[in-house]
């Protein structure tokens, strides 16, 4: 009985795993970017100048106001910092994509444009988010809140199925000839250990994707369609009543102060205005209190003419008992607490389970071999194997090849065109559908190894780029030599020469590897009578294979 238990949860492990790994591939790497999506930003950003003082925001609400009368309505005013200034954005209409920007230059001057070249970010978390997939970011996050559940059914039977050894091969990882185990040993290992963390992510992740599916269900089920009635009510906003005629607003310091003096650990990050200059304006002064762990810190609402605090039930120590326990279950799907050591503890953690979702998938391919040997057939690899290997190699590495890209593309497209956003994405999705393409063309071994050197150039090329901005500034792309943006370029440098060194691994073994194994680039020999077998590609290399290797136990 336990055997048969035991082999259920190995077929329920690896069709959960095959059906959702790819695009958790996509959602865990480009997760691990936005875990440093403000540097990256810093690094596509062209410098401003300008002053930082708290006055400056005041004399910018006023100009920008003076100028597009249209943002009143509701804008956002991002604080200044060391190396940014204030900024404030706006949509002309809560329906239009396009974001404005407005700063004052170092003369004094108002400057307004689209705000393309800040995005990057946000482009990196949409992908995180949908996982590359050319929706519209509202289905796209449902259809991955669908898969995450998925992914979690294959979390709790994959440890299940490792509970009976577990004790005896925790921690084994065995560098022997037969590579096909050690890979199945890394998997486990990496799988067992980071479970809290992806067990968090998992169930966070179905709750962002399908909150909409949710109250949806609940309004017409539970509420007979008044649900939106009574969030509008509960909300920050509720009960606050729209009063036209105008008003002076306080200043920026005084708002803020407003809120520091009810919460006198809070720091504000950014200020939301809703129907500015009149008597009914109410600004959400958004911040972080270090003293308590939550997603994107908390926030008050403040009447605009009066300074007067409305509403402190989100601020982080006002919270209410239910909120106060889920808000940090939440935030720890972020990682944007603790400072740099967790962030980098959960950028190496998003590599690790992009490495999970991808060694799944080969050792599933590989397991095709064995299973024929253990028969004494001639191995023939199906073309179930040799699409997944090469759908495989296509997502995974085409995923990396164009998130890097798109990225290096703002830096040398602003200025140029009035839309970079949308050239980012479709520089990304491009070389995405490109890669996987050429990987169904090449087969997986030989295209794994093509499309591993691509990944390296793509990540080179942030590096490259200011270095060609600081020997030609001519050119376009703007020089920046600042400790952010050195950073990244040393990161992205780094990458560049991890994935140099898989594209080496994988052609030598390519070249090298058994002649019946997908991830061969050689041609197998049919045996008199047999079917030819076609050996298709290989990609991802290390996935070495001795003759007669079991990769399941």
């Amino acid at each position: 009985m336990r055997g048969e238990i035991l082999r259920l949860y190995k077929s329920v492990h690896t069709w959960t795993g095959i059906v959702t790994g790819m695009l958790l591939f996509v959602c865990f790497y480009a997760g691990a970017l936005t875990v440093f999506a403000a540097p990256l930003a810093h690094w596509a950003s062209p410098p401003t100048g300008g002053s930082i003082s708290i006055e400056d925001a005041d004399r910018l609400i006023e100009k920008t106001l003076a100028a597009r009368p249209e943002a009143a309505k509701d804008f956002t005013l991002r604080l200044a910092t060391p190396d940014q200034p204030a900024r404030l954005t706006w949509r002309k209409s809560r329906s239009d994509d396009v974001v404005w920007s407005a700063t004052l230059g170092a003369d004094g001057v108002l400057r307004v444009e689209r705000s393309n070249a800040f995005g990057v970010g946000a482009f990196v978390d949409t992908i995180h988010r949908t996982a590359g997939l050319p929706l519209d970011r509202e289905t796209g996050t449902t259809v991955m809140g669908v898969v995450s559940a998925v992914y979690a059914v294959a979390l709790v039977s994959g440890l299940i199925l490792v509970l009976p050894s577990l004790a005896k091969d925790f921690l084994a990882l065995r560098l022997t000839a037969n590579l096909k185990r050690m890979w199945l040993d890394a998997h486990n290992l990496v799988g067992v250990a980071s479970f809290p963390f992806h067990l968090v992510i998992a169930l966070t992740a179905v709750v962002f994707g399908l909150h909409e599916p949710i109250y949806d269900a609940l309004d017409h089920v539970v509420y007979d369609g008044r649900l939106p009635t009574i969030m509008r009510s509960t909300g920050p906003f509720g009960g606050a009543k729209r009063d036209e005629q105008t008003a002076r607003m306080k200043k920026v310091a005084e708002l803020a102060a407003a809120v520091e003096s009810v919460s006198p650990q809070f720091s504000p990050i950014s200020l939301h205005y809703r129907d500015a200059d009149t008597r009914g304006a109410l600004v959400r002064v958004v911040g972080e209190d270090p003293r308590f762990l939550s997603r994107g810190g908390g926030f008050a609402v403040v009447r605009g003419a009066t300074g007067e605090v409305v509403n402190v039930d989100y601020l982080p120590e006002k919270q209410s008992g239910w909120t106060a326990a889920v808000s940090p279950f939440f935030a720890l799907h972020f990682g944007s607490y603790g400072g740099e050591p967790v962030r980098w503890a959960y950028f190496f953690l998003g590599l690790a389970g992009a490495f999970l979702f991808y060694s799944g998938n080969l050792l599933w391919i590989e397991s095709r071999r064995r299973t024929a040997r253990r028969h004494g057939e001639q191995v023939v690899q199906t073309t179930a194997s040799r699409l997944m290997a090469a759908a495989s190699i296509g997502v995974c590495l085409g995923c990396v090849c164009a998130l890097s890209f798109a990225i290096v593309s703002t830096k040398w497209l602003y200025g140029l065109v009035e839309d970079v956003e949308a050239w980012r994405h479709g520089i990304y999705h491009a070389v995405f559908f490109g890669a996987l393409a050429f990987a169904f063309l090449r087969g997986a071994a030989r295209a794994g190894v093509e499309l591993a050197y691509v990944a390296a150039v793509g990540a080179l090329s942030l590096p490259l780029t200011s270095a060609v901005a600081l020997a030609a500034p001519g050119l376009g792309p703007w020089a920046a030599a600042d400790p952010i943006s050195v950073g990244v370029d040393i990161v992205a440098l780094c990458a560049a020469l991890c994935f140099a060194a898989l594209a080496r691994v994988t052609a030598r073994r390519a070249e090298l590897g058994p002649i019946d194994s997908v991830w061969s680039a050689r041609r197998q020999e049919p045996a008199p009578g047999a079917a030819i077998p076609v050996s298709s590609s290989r990609c991802a290399a290390a996935v070495g294979a001795g003759e007669g290797d079991d990769i399941h136990g």
